[in-house]
């Protein structure tokens, strides 16, 4: 959790970024500038002008870069005046490192693989030993996927407009080759939001499955049509061959046909009749699920939430960013996906997701995941609110919390996790994994009330 530096907020503590990040000096602050997106980073510059001017007038002690500063809003412009600024500061103080100063960024953390013993040994001798020069990611490679990553979600929330949280979340799950469920009311543009990754994605197919009472498992995986005069079967593929492949309102549809898409999901192939058919990776599914209080929805299986690594809520849009909706689907809507770029290729994807497992994760960041996990358990006694659980998260809540973990480290151009990438997944991860009693339910408790507080009582070792 938070150190006692993180919640003094004062200009001496250093710059709080939302994710909890706290950076001490300037070469720090470039490396989380550059992993921000241009709308996140005019929440510093604009509407945080004068906490962030502050910092750097007060902390640095330099007025003049303050005042620069100020005048600037684009990326580029302000990662030139920085750079520029760092160099001038380089050829000055010549024998000063400035990585030293910065706590959670630093190659210095407790949680980096230096801190780390050379070797890892398996308990079993029979396993492999398995070394960190095997595993670990590069920082260069590390650097460069946060590019692409970062630059993705620019080009996407040109489109989808106001949710930029929402997109980094859907694509944290794309690069653990995971799955995301998407919760919140009919009309908030969810099946763009999928059109438009597989646009800036180039070689990837999209389609979309609208959930329905009557909704058969053959409407999904695909089946066989008898042909009278041949006096053969043709097999037809179903939607469900698609990278990117939407479930519209899922908890409108029966258990078997939830069934079917189940397997897909897990086995990430299909069987039909005799015939075996493995799906093209990436392979995602986004599915949406419409709040219980709306007519004809059904809760959905413990088992069935269980398998999506991700729950994400999607709220209503800024009052700012829907008069910016209005604007576009009265004049410029009809074109607006026409101009998105190809930011990336399948292959590249592919890339990523391979080099997510490669981000180092240290024991004691394990042991934080475990504590978390088992603090939904009820295994924590100082969690008052497990008495409104009937049980907690399974073995998928610890394995897709170290995965997640890598992915945001990843998104930080960071080669190794720290404790501040569990807490930001941790609400998404463990939400629908815990299970309220009558009594919770009865005393209208959420989920989320409850992760929050095992997130403020369980700290890292």
């Amino acid at each position: 959790m938070a150190n006692s530096s993180q919640k003094n907020n004062s200009s001496n503590d250093g710059f709080i970024f939302d994710d909890h990040i706290i950076v001490y000096d300037l070469q720090n602050l470039i490396k989380k500038i550059k992993t921000l997106n241009e709308n996140s980073l005019k929440n510093y510059v604009n509407e945080r002008k004068n906490d962030f001017s502050h910092w750097i007038k007060d902390s640095l002690g330099d007025t003049e870069l303050a005042i620069k500063l100020e005048e600037e809003t684009t990326k580029k412009d302000l990662l030139r005046i920085l750079e520029s600024h760092k160099d001038l500061n380089t050829s000055i103080k010549k024998n000063i490192p400035l990585d030293n100063e910065c706590v959670h960024i630093s190659k210095k953390s407790p949680y980096s693989p230096k801190a780390e013993k050379p070797m890892i040994k398996a308990s079993n001798p029979k396993q492999k030993i398995i070394t960190q020069e095997e595993e670990i990611l590069n920082e260069e490679d590390a650097e460069k996927s946060s590019q692409l990553l970062n630059d993705t979600i620019d080009e996407i929330i040109k489109v989808f407009i106001g949710q930029d949280e929402v997109v980094k979340k859907v694509l944290l799950c794309i690069i653990c080759d995971a799955h995301a469920l998407l919760e919140g009311v009919p009309g908030l543009a969810k099946t763009l939001l999928v059109e438009t990754l597989a646009k800036v994605i180039s070689g990837t197919t999209f389609s979309r499955i609208q959930f329905l009472p009557d909704l058969l498992p053959s409407d999904i995986i695909g089946g066989q049509i008898y042909n009278p005069k041949t006096s053969t079967f043709t097999t037809f593929k179903g939607p469900i061959f698609a990278n990117f492949v939407l479930a519209d309102e899922i908890n409108r549809a029966p258990p078997k046909t939830h069934a079917a898409l189940m397997e897909a999901m897990q086995e990430k192939k299909i069987n039909i009749d005799k015939e075996t058919f493995i799906l093209d990776r990436p392979f995602l599914v986004l599915a949406t699920q419409n709040p219980l209080e709306n007519k004809g929805t059904y809760q959905l299986p413990e088992a069935v939430l269980d398998r999506f690594m991700s729950k994400i809520m999607l709220d209503y849009p800024k009052r700012s960013d829907e008069k910016i909706i209005i604007t576009e689907n009265a004049t410029t809507r009809l074109n607006i996906q026409k101009n998105l770029k190809i930011i990336m290729s399948k292959q590249n994807l592919l890339n990523i997701q391979k080099l997510v497992r490669k981000v180092f994760i240290s024991d004691r960041i394990k042991e934080y995941i475990l504590d978390l996990v088992e603090a939904t358990r009820g295994l924590n006694k100082n969690i008052e609110g497990f008495k409104f659980v009937k049980y907690g998260g399974g073995v998928r809540a610890s394995i897709y919390l170290g995965i997640a973990a890598k992915a945001k480290a990843l998104f930080e151009g960071r080669n190794y996790v720290l404790p501040e990438d569990i807490m930001y997944v941790a609400p998404e991860i463990l939400r629908h994994r815990i299970c309220l009693n009558y009594n919770g339910k009865a005393h209208n408790i959420s989920a989320d009330k409850i992760v929050e507080e095992i997130l403020n009582n369980v700290h890292p070792i």
